[in-house]
């Protein structure tokens, strides 16, 4: 699956390591014997001692208009001896603009610095358990962020060159100081110029940013819960998900001297994004996934199917993009929301993640390439492979609704329906509301269901419904989601920490300092028990009916026909459950109400789901030939409401085990 061109790159780098590292174990061992090339990094190297140095580097913009370009800081911790004995490493870097106003991970980390301005402190234990082994870990404040000049753009221009010109600086091309206003240049003479970006969020966001530019020397990134389009962060086709827009992203991680000068950005930014859910011009620089051909870097995709943060549409587009384009790829999909696999599957997350960089940036043969390519979390703590995601055999399925013997209590399967539903939005009710009354005729949802299961089904990557509604108002917004009916243990997303508990006992990735310590709370599932489980989400506004780019008002009493984008998941509906669709108004918590209150008829013949099933019609057949159902008059246990929008791309609040969830400030929404 690899490309040619980095085939090649990565055979020669292989040559390299593998040479390199002969020559160096002839001159340290006597009797001189036969070794293989190295298959893994070692902690070799002394973290006390390595070295702790800030560079200023040049992005080439001017950003706040002071005239002068902007220089954004970049911290680094490497071993020092490397370069005493005329080595050069590798980098691992997260670019941020989390450092100072709100912290990294699930305890809030923030950077650290001694009287003469080095870093103490790094978030993370990624130097910790990294420097040792002969890598330099480099933490970037994005422009407008903590120690850096210019402004923050929301995932634009000023924001992807604030860490694209740390790579070129890396590498050779850019220009680093030594202070921020000086002219006392620094050199990264101490490092090879293969990077690795990783981060979780806006950070990962970041480096999908800079990977969508091709730039060279960016060898690999581990974008975690990270956004693809940010236009898909705010809407969904043309259905607003927040109350506010990136320029209240943009005033909250700015720093205070920061948002004192970029004013004018912040303007550019309300103009360029109106909330009236139209694509701008603003959209388009901030849509990575239109630029995926670019991307030359490995990739290696961890996100939670259940978050409603970052929602799970950012990692299928994206994906979808990276394989049409044969990128070298792995991916992790857990049950959680918004949480970084360090605290959902820690052991197993920092043994991956150091085989990872070993082969893309040290070129170490060690067989990663050649393990499955997908690990996905069936249930609490449990893990299954794909060798390839989604699996062969997976094809996209027709399913059609149709008409039950109670209003809104339909049937779901391969046959076209006939005839209509009616339902009237209500912006109080959410997708647990209709899902507990799937079975119940109500005036807020219509929802249609297969028969109980003979075999289990896997649905396995992104679904698409597409609706023909008739509004009696000017104004609508639609939702679809899928849902498994039947019991099951779940990791409680909706609860606070979104599907982790963090607990009082630490664990150690690597030694400490004084000033830095490597050691982090553990963590555990967080599960609750449920009669049914919503998988996989979508939403649009009925008014951007002939266009995703554009919105207009909508005629009463005339029929509209709109595809809504489903969140890609990978999900088994057990033998015994059942897959059911339901369509409705505003999903409260998750999209804002249009401005008007309708009511919808469906017309069931010309409303569809297309689902990604393994097996294809095949497999879905065989699953539904048992008997018929009859409805139970019950109402139906799930997770509780979805937990209230968030409007920053970050991370989840710590949850101690014994702490009252509304009394924990942790780490916010980030």
């Amino acid at each position: 699956m690899r490309t040619p061109a980095r085939y090649m790159r990565l055979i020669t780098w292989r040559s390299l390591a593998t040479a390199a590292t002969a020559a160096l174990m002839a001159t340290l061992l006597t009797p001189a014997v036969a070794h293989s090339a190295p298959r893994e990094s070692t902690p070799v190297y002394s973290y006390d001692n390595a070295v702790r140095e800030s560079v200023w580097v040049d992005t080439g913009l001017d950003g706040d208009g002071d005239g002068r370009t902007d220089r954004v800081a970049v911290d680094i911790v490497r071993p020092s001896e490397p370069a005493q004995q005329g080595r050069k490493v590798p980098v691992i870097m997260d670019a941020s603009p989390y450092y100072s106003c709100c912290g990294r991970g699930n305890e809030s980390q923030r950077k650290t610095y001694d009287a003469d301005g080095d870093v103490v402190q790094m978030p993370l234990y990624y130097d910790n358990y990294f420097v040792p082994r002969g890598y330099a870990f480099v933490a970037v404040d994005l422009a407008g962020t903590n120690r850096s000049d210019g402004c923050v753009d929301v995932g634009g221009r000023s924001d992807v060159q604030s860490a694209k010109a740390v790579v070129d600086w890396l590498n050779g091309r850019g220009k680093g100081y030594t202070s921020r206003t000086g002219d006392t240049k620094a050199k990264a003479g101490w490092t090879n110029g293969r990077t690795g970006m990783i981060g979780k969020s806006y950070d990962g966001t970041v480096a999908n940013g800079v990977a969508a530019t091709g730039v060279e020397g960016l060898e690999t990134i581990v974008p975690i819960a990270a956004i693809s389009s940010w236009y898909d962060y705010y809407f969904a086709k043309g259905a607003p998900l927040y109350d506010s827009g990136p320029e209240w992203l943009s005033d909250y991680v700015e720093s205070p001297d920061a948002r004192a000068r970029c004013a004018a950005v912040q303007q550019k930014i309300v103009e360029g994004a109106p909330r009236t859910g139209d694509w701008t011009r603003f959209w388009t620089e901030r849509d990575y996934v239109k630029d995926v051909r670019k991307v030359d870097a490995s990739v290696f995709v961890i996100h939670g199917m259940q978050d409603l943060n970052v929602r799970p549409k950012h990692f299928g587009q994206w994906w979808d993009g990276l394989a049409k384009n044969g990128v070298d790829r792995k991916i992790w999909l857990s049950q959680t929301g918004h949480v970084d696999p360090f605290d959902f599957r820690r052991a197993a997350w920092a043994d991956t993640l150091h085989r990872w960089f070993d082969h893309e940036l040290l070129g170490y043969d060690n067989g990663i390439d050649d393990e499955p390519m997908a690990d996905i979390e069936r249930a609490p703590d449990q893990w299954a492979t794909s060798a390839v995601w989604p699996p062969r055999g997976t094809d996209t399925v027709k399913l059609r609704p149709g008409k039950g013997e109670q209003p809104g209590v339909g049937t779901l399967g391969p046959r076209p329906g006939s005839g209509t539903e009616t339902f009237t939005d209500d912006p109080g009710q959410d997708e647990t509301d209709w899902a507990a009354e799937i079975d119940r005729s109500t005036s807020a949802k219509a929802g249609f269901t297969t028969r109980p299961l003979t075999r289990d089904v896997r649905l396995s990557g992104s679904s698409k419904v597409t609706v023909t509604a008739t509004p009696t108002t000017t104004s609508a917004h639609l939702s679809a989601v899928l849902v498994d009916l039947g019991p099951d243990a779940i990791r409680d997303y909706s609860a606070a920490g979104e599907g982790i508990t963090t607990l009082t006992e630490r664990t150690c990735w690597g030694p400490s300092t004084t000033g830095d310590s490597s050691c982090f709370r553990e963590t555990a599932a967080r599960t609750t028990d449920v009669e049914y489980t919503v998988f996989s989400r979508g939403w649009a506004d009925l008014g951007n009916h002939s266009s995703a780019t554009k919105g207009e008002p909508l005629t009463p009493g005339k029929a509209y026909t709109i595809t809504l984008d489903l969140h890609a998941s990978d999900h088994v509906v057990p033998k015994g459950h059942r897959l059911a669709l339901i369509v409705a108004g505003t999903d409260q918590g998750l999209i804002d109400p249009p401005s008007t209150t309708p009511t919808l008829t469906l017309d069931l013949s010309r409303t569809s789901a297309a689902v990604p099933l393994v097996g294809g019609a095949a497999a879905f057949a065989r699953a539904t030939s048992g008997s018929s159902y009859i409805t139970p008059d019950a109402i139906l246990d799930g997770v509780g409401e979805p937990p209230a929008t968030h409007r920053v791309p970050g991370d989840v609040p710590t949850v101690v085990l014994g702490d009252v969830p509304g009394d924990v400030l942790g780490g916010g929404d980030r």
